[in-house]
């Protein structure tokens, strides 16, 4: 058995473009986050809690793009329609796994930051490499078990007609669609994991960057406030597109009803987010460009 993957109805013509276009921004972000990756592990200034999170989260990007684009990238030249039974499974279950790892990773950096501006003394007694390493390994294996348990629950369920995925890849709400019976453990799973993977940590994200907010607000002059916000801004903005692109996906009105709207939103996490990622963290990020120059100096 297998699944066919509808992907983009459109033109040759269009569809070249979009792999032109497509294939750009994979590439980006396969060098931006190995770049990134690249200097935190050589540059010994960006061994930090703050930096440790930014390599997982650029590890996660990587993996979560090459997911999903290659096969796209396939199916827009007219060679990747189908895609096996267990294929199908191990792209739900990896997609999960780094969306919800990618979730998580953006609440623990908010709280790094709280913690280096709010409480800097508890900051160094309490973010110390221990617990950093302790932190990532319990959240890629909680991802993981929710990530199995959602696939095994979604492929076990009977599947009837054709089996015309209207996605350029099985996302999970567009496969739960094909199902014949209704599916109340899969439902129940996903409210879980919604609360558990999002609603929690935004949360904690909102708390976190309030309170760094009022704490820069109170100590800092005019001066001050700028460098601070265009410093530190670039999380937010990572932290927007990323949870943005959830609310109306997974959340928001007529939430999986729009197969369009969930392509797009899918294209969102998939390229463009990962492929911005590097470029906002690094941006006005004194660190990162030092640490460049020195890798190209090495070079020379």
């Amino acid at each position: 058995t297998e699944f066919i993957l509808l992907g983009f109805c459109s033109t040759p013509a269009l569809q070249r473009c979009l792999f032109g276009l497509f294939s750009a921004l994979y590439s980006a972000t396969l060098m931006g986050n190995a770049l990134v990756f690249l200097l935190i592990c050589l540059d010994y200034c960006l061994h930090s809690p703050m930096y440790f999170f930014l390599c997982h989260l650029s590890i996660a990007d990587i993996c979560y793009a090459s997911n999903n684009v290659p096969h796209m990238l396939r199916n827009l030249l007219g060679q990747g329609r189908t895609i096996s039974f267990a294929g199908c499974g191990a792209q739900i279950h990896l997609y999960l796994i780094f969306a919800l790892t990618e979730c998580v990773l953006l609440a623990m950096m908010s709280h790094v930051r709280y913690m280096a501006i709010c409480r800097p003394l508890r900051y160094a007694l309490i973010m110390i490499w221990r617990l950093c390493l302790t932190l990532a390994t319990v959240l890629w294996a909680l991802a993981f078990v929710f990530g199995t348990l959602q696939a095994s629950l979604a492929l076990h369920l009977p599947f009837c007609g054709p089996c015309e995925v209207v996605h350029f890849s099985c996302e999970i709400l567009a496969v739960l669609k094909l199902a014949c019976t209704a599916a109340p453990a899969n439902k129940v799973l996903i409210f879980a994991v919604c609360v558990c993977f999002f609603l929690f940590p935004l949360a904690l994200i909102l708390i976190s960057s309030l309170d760094t907010l009022a704490t820069v607000l109170h100590i800092c002059s005019a001066p001050g406030w700028h460098k601070t916000f265009s410093t530190c801004g670039s999380h937010p903005t990572v932290v927007g597109v990323f949870y943005g692109n959830a609310i109306f996906m997974y959340v928001g009105p007529g939430s999986g009803n729009s197969s369009g709207r969930e392509k797009v939103l899918s294209l969102f996490y998939s390229l463009v987010s990962p492929s911005l990622n590097p470029v906002i963290y690094s941006r006005r990020n004194k660190q990162v460009k030092e640490a460049l120059l020195k890798l190209q100096r090495r070079k020379r």
